[in-house]
């Protein structure tokens, strides 16, 4: 039986990416540093970072106020560079605070930049741009991937990582 296709997204989006290029940000993706990550399990950041391990992904929380606490059996460190390498950073953090973690995503070589619901910051987007990021806005992973049926079509989940805990 094939699985069910993803709707085919009517409304525009504040990053105007396709469907397409965002299910390759989620297929390619492996390593991924959760700025802004929280040990408290009412957080948004703390299901999303639960729903990424779940799917395969190397997750690393990324937040100075948490430093060597665990979350979900990961330590949390205070930088991205402590968390590097990586291919996505995935930030919980106000739009007004994002400039600096995108600047570092740049710097550190990140592939993708992916802002949570209510976060933008269009001057950061178009630096991460021009450096050749994609930059996801507005957006949070665990709605696309249901939106987009990619559980249920075989895209997710992967095998967890052999250095990931079980």
């Amino acid at each position: 039986m094939q699985p069910p296709t993803a709707p085919i997204r009517t409304y525009p989006t504040v990053d105007g990416l396709s469907d397409e290029t965002v299910t390759g940000l989620l297929q390619t993706t492996r390593r991924i540093a959760l700025v802004g990550a929280s040990t408290d399990p009412k957080r948004a950041s703390f299901g999303v970072m639960r729903f990424l391990l779940e799917r395969g992904y190397d997750v690393t929380p990324v937040n100075p106020d948490h430093l060597g606490e665990t979350i979900h059996d990961r330590t949390v460190v205070a930088t991205l560079d402590e968390a590097a390498p990586l291919d996505m950073v995935d930030v919980f953090r106000r739009s007004e605070f994002v400039a600096p973690v995108v600047d570092a995503a740049i710097r550190l070589g990140a592939k993708s930049v992916w802002m949570q619901l209510k976060v933008i910051d269009e001057t950061a987007a178009a630096r991460a741009r021009a450096a050749g990021i994609a930059v996801v806005m507005d957006r949070c992973p665990i709605i696309e991937d249901r939106r987009m049926n990619l559980w249920l079509a075989g895209l997710q989940p992967r095998p967890r990582p052999s250095y990931a805990p079980v």
